[in-house]
This record gives C-alpha cells, structure tokens and sequence, in this order.
C-alpha cells in the first residue's frame, strides 16, 4: 500500500451498525437521539454538543451491563480481521474506549485505538474528550488531532469521518461520508464490506 498507514474508523464502518446509535436506542432516549442528529445536519448544533445532548441521556445504566449488551449485540463487519492482519492499522473512533476495547477482545483482535472516553454517571453519561480544544480546520471536536504523522488512507461511513477523510492522500467511503463527499466533488472509492477495502489496497 503506497499511500502510507490505513486509519479505520469503527462505528459503521468495523462495525455493521454504530454502536454508539445501538446504546442510545437500548439505553438513552430515541426521540432526543433523532432529533439531535437532525440538528446537526442543519447546523444548528455542533458534534460536541450533538454527542454530549445524546449521552447525557444514558441514565441508570451500569457500564458492565452497557458493555455486555453490546457485546452480545454488535456485529463487526466481514474482512475485519483480514485486514487487521495484513495492514495493522490504526482505529481512529469518535465513539468510546471502553466500549470498543471489550468488542475487540471479543474478535481476539489487538489495535492501536484512539477514542474518546466516557463518564458512565447515574444522572446522565458524560463525554471524556480526547482533544482539549476545537479543530483548527473544521471547527469542530472532530477526529482529526489523532491522525497518524505522513500519509495515509481514510476508511469512514460518517459525520465524524468528514475532516478526516479530507486530509487522506485517499479514501474509501460508504454512506454518509461517501455522499458527502461526492457532493463536495472529492475523489473517494466506495465500499461495502471490508474485504473490499483489501481488495483495493493490495
């Protein structure tokens, strides 16, 4: 792979579904949920406040039992392993730590993670960030400060993908992220599963 260290991102992506939609809906408020993630497509409201309104919501609700929901729960998508092991990248999520570390060991699958963290309060689960300021380029609490030095390739599905995948030298897409970019006019190659993403880097 020429264009230098894979960057994954992990809900939606090594994930069939995001995990952290699948915690909001078994354990937050749905309505809260949607209508949060509406306001952030109309710029209302940023990523950080979208994330902090969403967890906030998660009350009384034990980490372990969060944690073994989902590990009961959540499905990671086909190739995963395969790529792993033939390209040992880096998973750069929005999400949290503590809920992709017990999936990971699930899969047997050992990763350089970088991710957010999370307070699991009673009153409402708070949001541990994994930057101490704004981005410089969108703004936003985005992903983009836990990019690897030099080049890289981009592997995303969404929101939190979108500045990012904008400073990879090239990226494959799906959903979200792939419309985004496609109406931004940025190159991008689509995926499906992630044995797609083998196939074209190899």
């Amino acid at each position: 792979m020429a264009a230098g260290k894979l960057v994954l991102d992990w809900d939606g992506t090594v994930t069939v579904v995001d995990t952290l939609w699948l915690v909001l809906e078994e354990f937050g408020d749905y309505d809260v949920f949607r209508r949060a993630g509406e306001q952030l497509m109309r710029g209302e409201i940023d990523y950080r406040e979208l994330m902090e309104l969403e967890f906030s919501t998660v009350k009384d609700a034990r980490l372990d039992d969060v944690v073994a929901w989902l590990v009961e729960n959540a499905r990671i998508r086909p190739g995963f392993h395969e790529l792993v092991e033939r390209f040992e990248p880096l998973v750069l999520s929005s999400g949290f730590e503590e809920l992709i570390r017990p999936l990971l060991a699930r899969e047997s699958v050992e990763v350089e993670l970088i991710a957010n963290r999370i307070d699991p309060r009673p009153d409402g689960w708070r949001v541990l960030w994994s930057r101490d300021a704004p981005c410089e380029t969108c703004g936003d609490w985005c992903k983009r400060s836990g990019l690897p030095d030099g080049p890289f390739v981009y592997v995303g599905d969404g929101y939190s993908d979108r500045c990012p995948s904008l400073a990879a030298e090239r990226v494959l897409a799906r959903a979200g992220l792939a419309d985004y970019l496609a109406a931004e006019g940025r190159p991008f190659e689509p995926f499906e599963d992630l044995f797609d993403v083998l196939k074209a880097l190899k």
